[in-house]
């Protein structure tokens, strides 16, 4: 298999934006109907979180990507797992007191709706990261095709 280039600052960005959108997306909804609270109160939790995990991901899987010598669309399943357990795992110092605070519970509960969404990201991280990895394999690899079309045509050349 063709070995495809390191994700660039842009596309992490994009790839961590887009991520927390989705999210976002499903989430508060889905916490608004378990929690009895209001989604505007929640959006704001969320989105504040959101930009701090937005941080986070960038950080981390910069390092991460850097530590683990498999391309991440060779990535298996078990590294998966583990990038999403550590990825996880450093944001539950942080986002417990914030959620207690903010949407005025115990911390007891912010550790219940913590555990939810900890079940909830564990799986959507690896499937969303899955399926970007897949779908950014196919964009690079099509691309490479047409750029190859282009250069046999001259189109692709500094001829023109």
């Amino acid at each position: 298999m063709q070995q495809t280039k390191m994700m660039g600052t842009k596309e992490r960005v994009f790839h961590a934006v887009l991520f927390e959108l989705v999210a976002l997306s499903l989430i508060i909804p889905l916490t608004a109907v378990f929690t009895g609270k209001g989604t505007g109160s929640l959006a704001m939790v969320g989105v504040g979180l959101s930009l701090y995990t937005v941080v986070w991901n960038y950080v981390y899987n910069l390092w991460f990507d850097k530590a683990c010598a498999v391309q991440r669309e060779q990535r298996s399943l078990k590294t998966r797992i583990l990038h999403t357990m550590g990825f996880e795992g450093g944001l539950v110092f942080v986002t417990v007191p914030v959620v207690a605070w903010f949407l005025n519970i115990s911390i007891l509960a912010a550790l219940a709706l913590e555990a939810g969404l900890l079940v909830f990201f564990f799986f959507y991280a690896i499937l969303f990261n899955w399926g970007y990895d897949k779908a950014r394999a196919r964009y690079l690899a099509s691309r490479e095709g047409v750029n190859k079309s282009l250069h046999r045509t001259g189109f692709g050349s500094s001829r023109i």
